[in-house]
């Protein structure tokens, strides 16, 4: 097309993302509306443009720009793209094809010049500030986990481009680059949350049914804490009237309704119309303690305290974690939740599933003692943390270790000089198997239809790093047979907190994923 003797020039109304984005840049020239929208989002999915974008990009925009685009993946309307030159008018969406037309014939009649996006010139900066940019690019991709490649694969390709001409920089990407990366582990588990996320919404037995929404324009919410403001303040940006009341006012304590999980298909219709229009992803999941996403996660801080009581270290956890691409460690997130919700959600866990809980001490002897602060990592040492970090890392461990040996005594554990020798490997899996032992939980009693259903929530809900697809899609990738050993082997030498359950050991047995079902779950919606 782009070589053809006849113009040809893009008519963008609506969006025009990736592939779309690439063959109208691929055209002789471009018109869009004021409210289209122009992205190339590949890099979400774990793969780099493979139809050109990477070397038409950045001699539309300036290689600054393109950069910019395409890392963050962020889309863009058409009176922005028009600033930056990524299309050459904007027009109202009626004049449209018209102007479009127009503007082919001005070409044919040499009023316009025929130019080609793949070897314009004027908007590539300087080869040496060129490379400056790119290795700014490159400084920055890398402070992101090792597991993402896909940036600096990106980012080579580009420069492949600029140094030794487009051609070279199409085949670059084309040969190699684009279907390894179409192949890897980031981009399988990046797609798979992809299409989770899009099918979360849809419910069997209930959006299936053709039921219509009604319209919602007053929502009332109890409870103004973090979780509660954030969806207040999302309704109110998107039109609704809200009412907020804290949980101990007179109209929440009247509103109180004992079968209040017995909704219709209707309301939940209902509900999830709202979730669209406020942009939220909603996932319908039936009734139990801490419903999905705490349930699947309470495990994670109650390993990471048993560790710690066997004798690892608080920060090796919370690093090894980080490491392995949640936003922050257990410990670091007791900091920000707070040690009294902590304390109090621990005990719904234990009182709900006493056999299989690990109770720790170690926070509840913290939260007591006002003088800790009740804090893990120091936060107000500014000064210290910007020194050394070795001086840090010492004033830290001797606060809290007198607590450590006091939740030992009281939990009559012993130091095991294993867990100080834990290699970041062993600490994830610790910390990780029994969230993902629990996840098999709720899948097997019907509270989740789906199994990516609970790896949206782990990533939605909890960070779970979404390059490893959410917990039961990284749970298949690891194999059923090896997590059911690993379980197995702590639950003889630490107890019942680790021993896996028979959907685990049935899946094991069979060599079977995790997210297959033996049966069809039945529903708890």
């Amino acid at each position: 097309m782009e070589s053809a003797r006849k113009p040809s020039v893009a008519a963008i109304n609506g969006r025009a993302c990736g592939a779309g984005l690439e063959v109208a840049m691929a055209c002789n020239a471009r018109v869009a509306t004021s409210t289209a929208q122009l992205s190339l989002p590949e890099l979400r999915y774990g793969i780099i443009p493979g139809g050109g974008g990477t070397q038409r990009l950045p001699r539309l925009v300036g290689l600054r720009k393109a950069l910019e685009l395409l890392l963050t993946s962020k889309p863009v309307d058409g009176d922005e793209a028009h600033k930056f030159g990524l299309v050459d008018a904007v027009v109202s969406g009626d004049e449209l094809l018209e102007n479009a037309r127009q503007m082919a014939l001005d070409i044919c009649a040499r009023n316009k010049p025929l130019v080609s996006s793949l070897y314009k010139t004027d908007k590539i900066e300087p080869l040496g500030e060129a490379r400056e940019i790119l290795k700014f690019a490159r400084a920055q991709t890398r402070t992101q986990p090792p597991n993402l490649q896909h940036p600096q694969v990106c980012i080579d390709v580009i420069e492949e481009g600029i140094v030794s001409g487009p051609d070279a920089g199409l085949s670059k990407a084309c040969t190699c680059s684009f279907q390894d990366l179409l192949k890897s582990d980031t981009c399988k588990s990046l797609v798979h949350v992809f299409f989770a996320r899009r099918d979360a919404m849809k419910v069997p037995g209930v959006t299936d049914l053709g039921l219509k929404p009604r319209e919602i324009r007053k929502v009332a919410i109890v409870g103004g804490g973090p979780m509660g403001s954030r969806i207040a303040m999302a309704l109110i940006l998107n039109g609704y009237e809200v009412v907020l009341k804290e949980p101990g006012s007179r109209d929440a304590t009247f509103g109180n309704r004992p079968n209040i999980e017995n909704i219709t298909s209707k309301t939940v219709v209902d509900l999830l119309d709202v979730a669209k229009k406020i942009r939220k992803t909603l996932v319908v999941v039936g009734n139990c303690t801490g419903f999905a996403v705490n349930r699947m996660f309470f495990p994670y801080t109650q390993a990471a305290l048993l560790q710690v009581e066997h004798g690892a270290d608080v920060y090796k956890i919370d690093r090894a974690i980080t490491k392995f691409g949640m936003p922050m460690g257990p410990f670091r997130l007791c900091d920000h939740v707070g040690f009294d919700i902590v304390v109090a959600t621990g005990s719904q866990f234990v009182y709900s599933f006493p056999e299989r809980t690990y109770k720790s001490m170690l926070i509840p002897l913290m939260q007591e003692d006002k003088r800790t602060g009740n804090y893990f990592f120091v936060k107000t040492l500014t000064k210290v943390f910007m020194s050394t970090m070795i001086n840090t890392k010492r004033v830290r461990i001797l606060k809290i270790d007198k607590y450590i040996e006091k939740a030992r005594e009281i939990s009559g554990i012993l130091v095991d000089p294993k867990f100080a020798k834990l290699s970041d490997k062993d600490i994830t899996e610790m910390v990780f198997y029994p969230v993902m032992n629990e996840a098999c939980r709720v899948y097997a009693e019907g509270i989740a239809v789906k199994a990516a259903d609970l790896n949206i929530e782990g990533v939605m809900g909890m960070g779970f790093p979404p390059y490893r697809g959410g917990i039961m899609f990284w749970g298949d990738s690891v194999g059923s047979k090896y997590i059911y050993e690993r379980l197995n082997e702590w639950s003889n030498l630490y107890g019942d907190f680790f021993k896996p359950c028979d959907y685990l050991a049935q899946r094991a047995a069979l060599g079977a994923p995790l997210s297959s079902a033996l049966d069809q779950a039945k529903s708890r919606l």
